[in-house]
């Protein structure tokens, strides 16, 4: 038995399905399948009971998992335990940042990583708030700045900012107006970026859309703003971006982003970490009391200037083609590296 059969065994018991779990782990289904049956018969038990149509735990398997998930706990804080017990050393610690970051947030890790230079060396890693958020959970970062909501497991979120959200639409037919409502864009189509690019707090705008009788929608195969914007300038489509990106000069002649009138959507972001790790006797104590301090301080007016990327969440590093960029650190580095 090798640790990756009870990293695969965690993730289809976790997911209840194969293809998802082979998803999260970057693999096919098919190997993945092989991995579950080799550690099946190395136990001498069935892990679990499957057809074409649904997988379930058997008992041995659900009396595996908690053993499972505390060895691979176990296992994946080796690094950063030993480092602990060899005392202090000027570390490095990997912070998670989601694309569109405000600038009030990034001037305060800025401050964070002054502030913190003695005995941390502070990096930023990009990428979507979901696979930052797993990979605060492994411990391959320290923490993260991500969108919210956050439900997860050992995982202490600090809310620090609200962005109000606005209608991205055709100039030609909203051009000269203050606002929207969303009874009138019943007979327009919300386009987004691919699924998944998106925070979950998406998930949520499209309830509501659809419950204002909004049901057409198209979901693109990339995950970039400027592509949204170049569908919406077609006409008889919107979309949903910040608000702030109505101050932006590129597309102003082909788009406009316009407030609700009858819908206050707003984007949230906080900064994550794991709660074990910021206990007075964890490894980040004094880094995170630092982060708290510093990002929990009231933020300043935003500044007139306008965002470098309004809401490109699809996880890319500047530079590169969205998707090119690594989702968070895809293996350690660990952040006490």
């Amino acid at each position: 038995m090798e640790i990756f059969h009870l990293r695969y065994f965690v993730a289809v018991a976790e997911n209840l399905s194969f293809s998802r779990a082979a998803r999260q782990l970057h693999m096919a289904t098919s190997p993945l399948s092989r991995r579950i049956r080799d550690l099946e018969r190395e136990l001498g038990r069935r892990l679990f009971d499957r057809d074409s149509h649904h997988v379930a735990l058997t008992p041995a398997g659900a009396a595996l998992l908690p053993a499972a998930k505390d060895v691979l706990g176990r296992f994946d804080d080796l690094p950063w335990r030993l480092r602990q017990a060899l005392g202090p050393e000027r570390r490095t610690a990997y912070v998670g940042v989601v694309p569109a970051l405000h600038p009030l947030l990034r001037e305060r890790l800025a401050r964070l990583e002054t502030r913190c230079a003695d005995a941390y060396d502070v990096k930023r890693w990009p990428g979507n708030s979901g696979n930052l958020v797993a990979a605060v959970q492994r411990g391959d970062l320290a923490m993260a700045l991500v969108h919210l909501p956050v439900h997860a497991e050992g995982i202490e979120v600090l809310e620090l900012l609200h962005e109000a959200l606005g209608a991205l639409l055709p100039a030609a037919e909203f051009g000269g107006r203050s606002s929207v409502s969303l009874s009138e864009l019943t007979d327009h189509t919300y386009v987004t970026s691919a699924p998944g690019t998106l925070p979950t707090y998406f998930d949520q705008l499209k309830v509501r859309l659809k419950a204002a009788g909004i049901h057409r929608e198209i979901n693109l195969e990339i995950g970039d703003y400027a592509s949204v914007r170049e569908i919406v300038a077609n006409g008889s489509v919107f979309g949903i971006t910040l608000l702030s990106a109505g101050s932006r000069g590129e597309g102003k002649d082909t788009s406009v982003v316009l407030p609700f009138r009858d819908f206050s959507p707003a984007l949230a972001t906080g900064l994550v970490w794991r709660r074990d790790r910021a206990r007075p006797d964890g490894d980040l104590h004094t880094l995170i009391s630092a982060a708290g301090e510093e990002f929990a301080a009231p933020l300043d007016e935003p500044p007139d200037e306008p965002f470098d990327a309004p809401l490109d969440t699809s996880g890319g590093a500047p530079g590169n083609a969205p998707g090119d960029a690594p989702e968070a650190p895809p293996h350690p580095p660990r952040d006490l590296g």
